[in-house]
């Protein structure tokens, strides 16, 4: 590979045998070097092709250091594992750009607000919560500082995004707000907590994550509702009377707070989640809820 520019000391764009340009990453990498020179290509960690996405993010973090790339590296080996997620480099970048700025946070005793949702997301991203509390221990054993737990959330919200390769870092978050309040709506409609830890529940979490990265990319919209049979909905309205009411009342919810419209298939099925979550499991899988209704068990 030979040198075509510098980044910064760490990180250079280069081209390989073939004319294909890189950007890559590693210590020192960027440093000393003339164009068409030779790179050693032993102290690259992380390589991309040089699209004009990955390079603008590169110059968004010209400061990125040897600890930083070093700790992201280390965050995403755990994460991969645990998580079963793969980072795209667009991914990569950001998450090294987030730690960054963490470690010059908490260098300046600086601390963000959890928001409105950060006590949720242990209950809706259970298994995410829970690598991003081992990533944070990891990087103060790593740095030996202290970070405020607020960073649990913002580390959560990354590995959330990285599961989902169409949503960006600012929709997840707009998703993860709107499945908590439709979360509050059955909750309170049916009096009862739902069950994080149940099978239901995290059908129900997947079933309303693939639902509004639709609505929000506005995939299949055109064609939405259009082969349902109506008198499946019907029988939905009369056999799940309480768990349909509680979907219009999602309707509304999502109409107001995100512009959109709950097509007849939608009703149909988060009617067939809402009455599944709000109801203990038939074959033992799921533990029981904390309360069952008297007019649906």
């Amino acid at each position: 590979m030979k040198f075509i520019k510098n980044f910064n000391n760490n990180a250079a764009l280069v081209s390989d045998e073939s004319g294909v340009d890189w950007v890559v990453i590693g210590n020192g990498i960027g440093f000393g070097n003339k164009p068409n020179d030779p790179i050693d290509e032993t102290k690259i960690t992380r390589r991309f092709v040089a699209v004009e996405k990955n390079i603008k993010m590169i110059d968004s973090v010209r400061d990125i250091d040897k600890r930083t790339l070093s700790l992201t590296t280390d965050v995403i080996n755990l994460v991969s594992k645990r998580l079963s997620v793969n980072f795209t480099d667009y991914q990569y970048l950001v998450l090294a750009d987030h730690i960054d700025f963490m470690l010059k946070r908490t260098d300046e005793g600086f601390e963000l607000g959890q928001g409105t949702v950060g006590w949720e997301l242990k209950k809706l991203f259970p298994k995410e919560y829970s690598a991003a509390k081992d990533a944070l221990k990891l990087l103060q054993e790593k740095t030996k500082l202290t970070f405020p737990n607020s960073e649990v959330v913002y580390l959560t919200y990354h590995f959330i995004n990285a599961s989902s390769d169409q949503t960006k870092l600012q929709d997840t978050i707009k998703i993860t707000k709107l499945i908590h309040g439709v979360i509050e709506i059955i909750e309170y409609h049916y009096g009862m907590q739902l069950d994080p830890e149940s099978f239901n529940f995290n059908r129900f979490m997947t079933h309303l994550r693939s639902f509004m990265v639709r609505h929000l990319y506005e995939i299949g919209d055109d064609d939405s509702g259009s082969e349902l049979d109506n008198s499946l909905l019907e029988l939905m309205k009369v056999k799940y009377k309480k768990a349909y009411e509680t979907v219009l009342k999602i309707g509304t919810y999502l109409s107001k707070q995100a512009g959109w419209k709950l097509q007849p298939d939608d009703e149909v099925y988060l009617t067939l989640h809402v009455w599944r979550v709000t109801h203990r499991q038939k074959d033992g899988t799921d533990s029981e809820a904390k309360q069952i209704p008297a007019d649906e068990k």
